[in-house]
């Protein structure tokens, strides 16, 4: 049982800016999700997000917002 922590950039299309997304995968997955930035507006939610847990829940949390058509990025430079 490996843990992983993840930083990754989110960016959120119109659709998805007023859905709970972020508490989806707190709840759905054993992961922990720590916004570390954000900057939301009518068009675009754009957020910082740690993810901590197993490193197979943190893959199944990640593919879960790729699945919701949300676009992730890596943070460069840990």
């Amino acid at each position: 049982m490996a843990l992983s922590k993840k930083r990754i950039y989110c960016t959120f299309p119109k659709e998805l800016i007023r859905e709970p997304i972020l508490y989806n995968l707190g709840k759905n997955f054993d992961v922990i999700p720590n916004i570390r930035g954000a900057s939301i507006s009518d068009d675009i939610g754009l957020v910082y997000l740690e993810l901590e847990g197993e490193e197979s829940e943190v893959e199944k949390a990640m593919q879960y917002l790729i699945d919701r058509d949300v676009k992730l990025d890596p943070v460069i430079g840990e």
